[in-house]
C-alpha cells in the first residue's frame, strides 16, 4: 500500500513545518456486539499551525472508507485519501483538519481489538498502537515528535465502561447507548493514546502522597480485567506493586507523575507483555492467573509492571524524537524494571539473579546474530522500528546502563534524570540531551563511553589465562578478551572454594579494570589457585563470561554446589553460552543439567534450565543422539518431580518439564494417570493450566483421540482453554494435522492473533520436524507474499514461526541461503527476519558439529 511504511525522512520533513495544538476524536463502537459489523466510525478533527503557508502535508490513516475530508471549511475529493495517507494542501498558517472515517475492528491485536469471550458471550475492545497504529483508528499525525493533547470522546453500549488517558468529565446515556467525553490529555504522542471500552470487571484504589512543597499528589488507581476471569484477579497484589512503584519513582524521579490517574487494564490476545499508554497501561491477561503458577511468574508480572510505570517518565513524559532512541525509554524501563524491584522493596530479592539468567540471555543471542546494531539504532522506517523492540533496545540498554549508574553513581545518575525531566517534559529528545544531564550531575565525560557501548554492536568474551609455579600458587591472571571491538569493562574476579561443607564459596574478590585484548591483574599474584576463576562476578559488566580448563572442571564436577544465587546463576548463564557457541557439547551441557538442576533453589533460574535443555536436545545434539537425550530428559524430569517437595513450585516446574519431554510409555503413563486420576503425585494439584499441558504431550505423542481433547475444551470453554485446544489439536502427529494448522494460518487472515500463534507453535513441534518437512518450500515461496498482504504482527509470526528450524540440516540452510540470495529488493524488515532465522539454524548445524566430537 502506497506511503504505509513512513520513513524518517518523511517524518522530519513533516516536523519542520508542522506543529499540532490539539486532536478531537470521536469514536463511535456501539456496533461492537454485533459479529456482522466490521467497522465502526471514527471522526478526528485536529488543529495544526503550519510554517510555511501554501504547503502540503499527509495524515496517516488506515481505513476502510473515508466518508468525508474537510481542511478550513473546504471539503476534499475522495481522492485525497490513498488508502494509507489523507493528502492535504493549500495550508494556511493555522488550519483545522476534520476527517470521517470507517475503521475495522482488529482480530490481530493492532489498533482497536474486538474479543467476544466464550463464556459469556460479552465483547471487549482495547486499543494498541506502537509504533503506529493509531492510524487503524484515527486519522493523525504518526510519529512521536509531533505531539499534542487529545480528547477522546466514545459512544459505546449502554452497558459498557470506557477508559483513556485522562478522566472521563461526563457520561452522557442516550437511547441503548452511552457517550463518554474525556478530559484533555497532556502532549503526549498518537502512539501512545489509548481506549479500553467493554463490561470489564473493575477494582478501585487510591494512593497519595506528600510532596515536597507541601501539596498532596492524589491517583486514582485501578485494575481490570474481563469478567469472566475475576474469580481469578488479584487486584490487591497488583495494585500493592503500584503503590510500591510510585513511591519509589517519586523518590528517585522527583517529578510528581503527571497524568492523572493510573489504570491498569488486562486485556484478551494481546501480543506484547504491556504498553505504558499514560493513565491507561495495558497488560496481556496471562498476567491473570487461572491456575498455580511459580513464584518467577508473580516476579516478571510485578518487574512488567515496574518497568511500564517507569515509562510514565521515560517515554511519556520525555519521549525519544524518533525510533532511533528508542532505548531511551526501553532500554531505561528494562533496567528499572528490575532495579525497582529491589529498590521498591517488593518480595522479588532475585530481581538481579533473574536479569542476569534471562533478560541478559535475550541480549547475548541477539547481539550475535548477523543483523545486530548499536544500541542507539539506525531506523530508517515504521517496519525497522517494530523490528527493532528487540533484545538489544531491552536487555542489553538496560545491562549498559546498570554499568552506567555503578560508572557514575546512582546519586549523579538520578540527579541527571531529574534534571532531564525537567527540562524536556512534554518534549522529544535524541542521545545527547540524557548524556547532558548526566555529565554536568557525574563530572565524567561520557562520550568516549557512549561510542563504546551505545554507538557499537557484538558483546565481548572474557576468558581467564592462570599460570601457577609448583606449589599452585598463581604466578599470573590475566583477563584475555575477544570481539570485533574492544571494551573497556570494570569487572569483579570471584576466587572460589570448597568450604568444610563441600559448597563453592567466594574466598577471595578482586575488581580489576579490563582494557584491550589482555590485562594482567597483579593483585591475584602469590594467590592459592582456587578451584573456580569467576570472571565478571556480581554481574558487573555486559560480556560472555568462559573458563580457563580447571575452573571448567570444577564446574563439571560442582556447579550446583556454588552457594550464592547469582553467582551460581552466571555460571549457569556461562555455560549455556559455551554450548550455543559450540565450544560445549548439548550432551555434557544436558548432563549438567540433568545433576545439578535438582540443586537449583532459585525457580526462575530452574525453568530457564528446563528451555534450555530441551533446545539442546532438539536442535544442538548430534541428531544421532537426540533420541537418546530427549529419553535422559525425560527420566530425569520424572526422577526430580518424585524428589521434589510436595506442593511446591520446584514441584509444579518438574511435573510441566515432564509434560514437554514425554515421550516413552513409562512418561506418558503417568502423564494419562494424572489426567485421569489413576496416578497421583503426593501434592501436585493437577488444575486447569496443568491439565493443558499433559493434554498437549499426549496429542503430540499421538495419544489424545478429537474426543478427549474436545471434552476438555467444553470443560474449559474459555479463551485459554480454546488457545490450548487449537495447540493440541496442531500437534498431532499426523500430515492432515499439519496440513489443517498451516491452511488456517496460510489460507484465511480470519483468524485472531492467539489462534494464529497456537496453530504455528503445534505446528512447529521440533519432534515432528519429518512433518514438516516438505513445508520448507512452500514456506520460502509465500515469504514475500504473506508479508505483503498481511499485517506486520501476523506476517512477522509467520516468517519466525514457520521458518524450518527444527530441520536443523544443511539443505534446509542451503535453502535459506538460495532465497535471500534469489530476493535481494524484499523488504529490508522481512530479510533481516529470514536471515536471523538462517543464522539461528547455522548455529544449530555448528553445535550438531561440537556435540558430533
Amino acid at each position: 500500500m502506497p506511503g504505509k511504511n513512513l520513513s524518517r525522512e518523511e517524518a522530519q520533513q513533516r516536523a519542520a513545518v508542522l506543529a499540532v495544538d490539539g486532536y478531537e476524536v470521536r469514536l463511535d463502537v456501539t456496533s461492537a456486539p454485533d459479529p456482522a459489523a466490521a467497522t465502526f466510525r471514527s471522526t478526528t478533527t485536529v488543529a495544526f499551525r503550519c510554517s510555511e503557508p501554501g504547503a502540503s502535508t499527509f495524515l496517516d490513516l488506515l481505513a476502510t472508507a473515508v466518508r468525508s475530508v474537510t481542511l478550513n471549511g473546504r471539503a476534499l475529493d475522495a481522492a485525497a485519501y490513498d488508502g494509507a495517507r489523507v493528502h492535504v494542501d493549500g495550508l494556511a498558517a493555522e488550519n483545522v483538519l476534520t476527517v470521517e472515517a470507517d475503521c475495522a475492528y482488529s482480530r490481530t491485536g493492532e489498533g482497536l481489538h474486538r474479543f467476544v469471550d466464550p463464556v459469556d458471550g460479552e465483547t471487549y475492545l482495547y486499543t494498541h498502537y506502537e509504533p503506529a497504529d493509531a492510524r487503524r483508528v484515527f486519522a493523525n499525525f504518526e510519529q512521536p515528535d509531533l505531539k499534542a493533547p487529545f480528547t477522546f470522546t466514545v459512544t459505546a453500549p449502554a452497558d459498557w465502561n470506557v477508559w483513556s488517558n485522562a478522566e472521563h468529565v461526563s457520561v452522557l446515556p442516550e437511547e441503548g447507548s452511552r457517550t463518554w467525553e474525556f478530559a484533555p490529555t497532556k502532549r503526549i504522542s498518537t502512539y501512545l493514546t489509548a481506549v479500553v471500552a467493554g463490561p470489564y470487571h473493575l477494582v478501585q484504589d487510591e494512593y497519595s502522597r506528600e510532596l515536597p512543597d507541601g501539596t498532596v499528589l492524589e491517583i486514582p488507581l485501578s485494575a481490570m480485567c474481563r469478567k469472566s476471569l475475576a474469580p481469578y484477579f488479584d487486584a490487591d497484589e497488583i495494585l500493592g506493586v503500584t503503590k510500591l512503584g510510585l513511591d519509589f519513582f517519586h523518590e528517585e524521579f522527583g517529578y510528581p507523575y503527571p497524568f492523572g490517574k493510573y489504570d491498569q487494564a488486562f486485556v484478551p490476545e494481546y501480543n506484547i507483555g504491556a504498553m505504558e499508554n499514560p493513565g491507561c497501561v495495558t497488560f496481556k491477561e496471562d498476567f491473570v492467573f487461572r491456575s498455580k503458577v511459580t513464584d518467577a511468574a508473580y516476579e516478571n508480572r510485578a518487574n512488567v509492571i515496574l518497568h511500564e510505570m517507569a515509562h510514565m517518565w521515560f517515554g511519556d513524559l520525555v519521549t525519544p524524537r524518533w525510533w532511533d532512541d528508542l532505548w531511551l525509554k526501553e532500554s531505561f524501563a528494562d533496567f528499572m524494571g528490575s532495579y525497582g524491584l529491589i529498590g521498591a522493596r517488593t518480595r522479588y530479592s532475585s530481581a538481579w539473579v533473574t536479569f542476569a539468567n534471562q533478560r541478559k540471555a535475550w541480549a547475548y543471542r541477539q547481539d550475535q546474530l548477523p543483523t545486530t546494531h548499536p544500541i542507539t539504532a539506525d531506523i530508517r522506517d515504521l517496519e525497522d522500528a517494530k523490528l527493532n523492540f528487540d533484545g538489544i533496545t531491552y536487555a542489553k540498554g538496560a545491562a549498559v546502563l546498570k554499568q552506567l549508574v555503578a560508572y557514575v553513581g546512582s546519586q549523579a545518575f538520578f540527579e541527571g534524570s531529574r534534571r532531564y525531566f525537567q527540562r524536556h517534559a512534554f518534549g522529544n529528545t535524541e542521545l545527547a540531551d540524557l548524556l547532558g544531564a548526566l555529565e554536568e550531575t557525574s563530572g565524567r565525560d561520557l562520550k568516549s563511553w557512549a561510542a563504546a557501548w551505545l554507538q557499537t554492536s557484538g558483546v565481548n568474551a572474557l576468558t581467564p589465562q592462570v599460570t601457577t609455579d609448583a606449589g599452585g600458587r598463581i604466578t599470573e591472571l590475566a583477563v584475555l578478551q575477544d570481539g570485533d571491538i574492544l571494551r573497556p569493562h570494570r569487572i569483579a574476579i570471584g576466587l572460589y572454594d570448597r568450604d568444610e561443607d563441600g559448597a563453592l564459596v567466594r574466598t577471595g574478590r578482586l575488581e580489576v579494570d579490563v582494557t584491550g585484548a589482555r590485562t594482567v591483574v597483579p593483585e591475584a599474584a602469590g594467590r592459592a589457585r582456587p578451584a573456580l576463576v569467576l570472571l565478571n562476578d556480581e554481574d558487573l559488566t555486559y560480556c560472555k563470561i568462559r573458563f580457563d580448563e580447571e575452573s571448567l572442571e570444577a564446574l563439571r564436577t560442582g556447579l550446583g554446589d556454588i552457594g550464592d544465587d547469582l553467582a551460581r546463576a552466571l555460571a549457569w548463564s556461562a555455560v549455556w553460552n559455551l554450548t550455543r557457541d559450540a565450544l560445549m557439547p548439548a550432551r555434557d551441557y544436558v548432563a549438567l543439567v540433568l545433576r545439578f538442576a535438582g540443586q537449583e533453589g532459585n525457580i526462575g533460574v530452574l525453568q530457564s534450565l528446563h528451555t534450555q535443555a530441551k533446545t539442546a536436545v532438539d536442535l544442538y545434539a548430534d541428531p544421532e543422539w537426540r533420541g537418546e537425550g530427549a529419553r535422559l530428559l525425560a527420566d530425569g524430569a520424572l526422577r526430580e518431580l518424585r524428589a521434589a517437595v510436595p506442593g511446591s513450585d520446584h514441584q509444579l516446574a518438574w511435573a510441566r518439564f515432564l509434560a514437554q519431554t514425554a515421550g516413552g510409555a513409562e512418561h506418558l503413563g503417568l502423564v494419562r494417570g494424572l489426567l485421569t486420576g489413576s496416578a497421583r503425585i503426593d501434592g501436585l494439584d493437577v488444575d486447569q493450566e496443568l491439565r493443558w499441558a499433559l493434554w498437549l504431550a499426549l496429542a503430540a505423542a499421538g495419544q489424545a483421540g478429537d474426543e478427549e481433547l474436545a471434552a476438555e475444551l467444553a470443560a474449559d470453554n474459555t479463551a485459554g482453554g480454546k488457545r490450548q485446544y487449537t495447540l493440541c489439536l496442531a500437534a498431532r502427529p499426523t500430515p492432515e494435522a499439519k496440513a489443517a494448522a498451516w491452511s488456517a494460518v496460510v489460507d484465511s487472515d480470519e483468524l485472531p492473533n492467539a489462534l494464529v500463534e497456537a496453530n504455528i507453535a503445534g505446528f512447529a513441534l521440533p519432534s515432528h520436524r519429518d512433518l514438516t518437512a516438505l513445508y520448507a518450500a512452500p514456506y520460502f515461496k509465500l515469504l514475500e507474499r504473506i508479508w505483503s498482504e498481511r499485517t506486520i504482527e501476523i506476517a512477522m509470526r509467520f516468517v519466525g514461526g514457520f521458518f524450518p528450524l527444527a530441520q536443523a540440516d544443511a539443505p534446509t540452510l542451503a535453502e535459506a541461503d538460495a532465497w535471500l540470495d534469489a530476493h535481494p529488493q524484499a523488504a529490508p524488515a522481512l530479510r533481516r527476519l529470514v536471515l536471523e532465522r538462517r543464522d539461528d539454524l547455522a548455529r544449530a548445524l555448528r553445535a550438531q558439529d561440537c556435540d558430533r566430537g
